[in-house]
Order: C-alpha cells, then structure tokens, then sequence
C-alpha cells in the first residue's frame, strides 16, 4: 500500500480527531527565522498547522499528496494548499524562510526529500519537524488499551512509524541543529474524543478492513470502566519530539 492511503481513507474523521499541536511551537519556531515572508508545511495533511502558521508568515504554501487530505484540509486566506509529492515540487529554488513537517517526516524517500529542502529553502532559513506518538490517560485505562487496541494492531504497522516512536534519532539531518526548550503537548478530551482519535490510526484502520471492528468494541467496554463518567474531560499527556535546523550548508 502507498503511504498515503493509510491516510485517505476518512480523512473527514483526522481532520476533525486529530490533537492540536502545542500553541508556544509556533511564535517559538516563527522567531528563528530572519523573515517572515514564505512558509512551506510539508505533508500538511488537514492543514492544521499550516493555518497555526499563517498567524506569522504572509504566505503559507501547504502540500499533500492525497488528494483527500487536501479535499478536507481547513480553509484560510493566507494558505494556499496543493496536492505534491514533498520529494519533488514546483516551488522555485531558495523561496522559502522556514520550511515545517508535522507528523510525518518518517513517510518520506529521506536523500530525495532533503535534496528538494535543500532546493528550496533560503540560505539559512529554518527547518523544523514535529510529532507526537504514544499518550497515556492513567495506570488502569493505559493497560486496558494496550492489552485490547495495542496489541491486536501491532502487525498492522508501517515499519516507518518506528522512527517517529524513537523521536527520529535514526534520521539523517543535513541542518546545523538548533537545540530547543522543552514543549509539552496534552489534550484536554472526553472518552468519546479519545475513541474517536484512536481510530484515525492507519494501524487500526488496516486492522479493520481485515478483520473488522469487534476489537474496539472490547476496547471501549475495557476502557470505560477506568475512566469514569464518560463526558468527563481529562488530561491527555502525548510524547512529543521536536526537531529544529538552519540551512547553513550551499
């Protein structure tokens, strides 16, 4: 399967359960660069943090290759959003003062995809990639979950995810690293937004179409019990790993 059909599929239910990213990211990652002019967000899928950034750049290019993502990706006047490959675009050369990948950079064909950064974005302009991977609610509902979702869905994985899960350290980075101040990243849901956020994972969606559903419906009766009121909100800690670089080579 393309990667990016793990991604298609519903993407009206990752646009709408997918978690925000920490709001101190981006003024953060804004201040680094020397001008504000163009931001590019790579792979931006429902185009959230593409519209986080129009808030401090004039004009925010934001690009997937599923025609779907873009399809459901969130309106704003400031982004203009177009179906690409992130390995090969029609962007001109040095356009760019920061280039952004959220939740994604583990997908890409990583010699091509540096080359075409490297194209296209300004002498030291700013590259910075983001994502989050596993969360934990307390002791009692994180076991129910890895022993009733985690486990049946171990085999569905794309053997990249184990990248972002190991915070990208076996990822070549061509930048001159920035060393960066420590973001949290937590939610504030209730059961049901959770339920709804775990099934966007390609992992149960592949598990799904081979085997059905019943194994969320053991996982929602597992889970339940350890939570309580299930319109009660609460915190959602996620690991969250940060990468940051200036594009200081030719």
């Amino acid at each position: 399967m393309n990667h990016h059909q793990r991604f298609s599929n519903r993407s009206d239910l990752y646009a709408q359960a997918r978690p925000r990213y920490p709001k101190a990211l981006y003024p953060y990652i804004a201040g680094l660069c020397a001008e504000h002019l163009r931001a590019w967000d790579v792979a931006c899928g429902s185009g959230q943090a593409a519209v986080d950034l129009a808030a401090y750049f004039d004009h925010v290019q934001a690009s997937d290759v599923s025609e779907e993502q873009i399809a459901h990706a969130h309106p704003h006047p400031n982004v203009h959003y177009s179906v690409q490959a992130a390995e090969a675009t029609n962007f001109p050369r040095g356009h760019f003062d920061l280039v952004t990948v959220a939740q994604a950079l583990h997908w890409f064909d990583h010699p091509r995809f540096w080359r075409e950064i490297k194209r296209v974005l300004k002498p030291n302009g700013i590259f910075s990639a983001w994502g989050y991977a596993w969360f934990s609610v307390n002791p009692a509902a994180d076991r129910a979950f890895a022993e009733n979702f985690l486990a049946p869905i171990r085999p569905y994985w794309a053997e990249q995810n184990k990248l972002l899960w190991d915070h990208y350290r076996d990822v070549p980075f061509p930048f001159e690293r920035i060393a960066t101040p420590p973001f949290e990243m937590a939610v504030e849901w209730d059961f049901a937004q959770l339920f709804a956020y775990i099934q966007t994972w390609s992992a149960a969606r592949e598990y799904i179409k081979e085997n059905g559903d019943e194994f969320l419906v053991r996982t929602y009766e597992r889970m339940l019990p350890t939570w309580g009121d299930p319109q009660q909100k609460k915190r959602i800690a996620m690991d969250f790993v940060l990468l940051v670089g200036r594009n200081t080579g030719s």
